[in-house]
């Protein structure tokens, strides 16, 4: 299993422009600066309590926001004053200021913060989608990630991550699943990360997202052969399906009452392994094995209604005993 790497502590504000910049309509008003500075939190800070000079809790970690309220604020204050309280909020180590629904910032706003070295940015979106819409990327950005040694295929809404020795046969179990219209999130490598602290997000590496290796063929290009609708970007995963030489199984589950976990990033995943040998059709039993899978999400147990029936038949036996 992969040894978790600690969570993100902080990203720079130039990390954040350049990766969210085009989702949350972001754009650079006055001087280019502080595109170094830290981002500590991932969420969303309005200042409204420290223009009115209360700083005793301020979120100086996060962004900065300033809405309507806090612009009507500003605009309430005289000259003097208003730069008072602009210098007061610029010389705390804040990370940048995002100005929302495309308004000008008094010139103050922009004067100070380019004084200080922070980023003013402005955004067309109204206070609130701005808000959420960052704390997701934020919350992506901060999320703790790990990369595994597996191929991911999404099998009718299943992410199921296939896994196994170099050799064992996993780019070919997953080329026959895509032949049956399944789609390709990663070969190989999947690279994890936890969403919400429940749900692990899988994705493949930028260089090799839409192509797969397979031995004696080489690389290939899924999307050019089989189509666009062959590939997807990510997927949460919902099942880890361990590929192993028959004679290493010590004992196989002939049943399937006991569950068994594959565990990534502190989270649980339901895990199976699949013994390899001549003759076998590795792609039909994942694919059964992922809808197996989905049946016991909805609650639908095979070998535990199989036991009960079984259990149910013997009573009458047992009685007579």
């Amino acid at each position: 299993m992969s040894t978790p790497p600690p969570k993100a502590q902080s990203i720079t504000v130039g990390e954040f422009f350049a990766r969210h910049s085009e989702v949350l309509q972001l754009s650079l008003i006055g001087s280019s600066v502080g595109f170094d500075r830290k981002i500590k939190e991932a969420t969303i800070n309005r200042p409204g309590l420290a223009l009115s000079g209360f700083y005793t809790y301020f979120a100086e970690k996060r962004i900065q926001v300033l809405g309507s309220a806090e612009r009507a604020y500003l605009k309430s204050l005289d000259s003097v004053e208003l730069r008072k309280r602009i210098r007061m909020l610029c010389n705390q180590p804040i990370p940048c200021l995002v100005v929302s629904r495309k308004s000008k910032p008094p010139q103050a706003v922009i004067e100070e913060a380019a004084k200080a070295g922070i980023a003013v940015f402005g955004t067309p979106m109204i206070t609130k989608e701005f808000i959420n819409a960052a704390t997701i990327a934020l919350e992506t950005d901060f999320a703790p990630v790990a990369s595994e040694h597996g191929s991911m295929v999404d099998i009718m809404g299943v992410g199921t991550m296939v896994r196994g020795s170099s050799g064992i046969g996993k780019s070919e179990c997953v080329l026959g699943l895509i032949e049956r219209g399944y789609c390709l999130v990663s070969d190989d490598v999947t690279r994890l990360r936890v969403v919400e602290g429940r749900e692990l997000i899988g994705t493949s590496p930028e260089l090799t997202r839409y192509h797969m290796e397979v031995r004696g063929l080489g690389i290939i290009n899924v999307t050019a052969m089989f189509g666009i609708g062959s590939v997807r970007v990510e997927k949460h995963l919902d099942l880890v399906v361990t590929l192993k030489e028959w004679q290493e199984v010590e004992e196989v589950d002939r049943i399937g009452l006991d569950q068994e976990y594959y565990e990534i990033l502190d989270i649980l995943v339901p895990h199976i392994t699949i013994p390899v040998r001549t003759g076998r059709d590795l792609a039909r039993l994942v694919e059964v094995a992922a809808l197996d899978q989905k049946l016991k999400s909805m609650g639908q147990n095979s070998a535990v209604n199989f036991n009960e029936r079984l259990l149910k038949l013997m009573e009458p036996k047992m009685e007579t005993k």
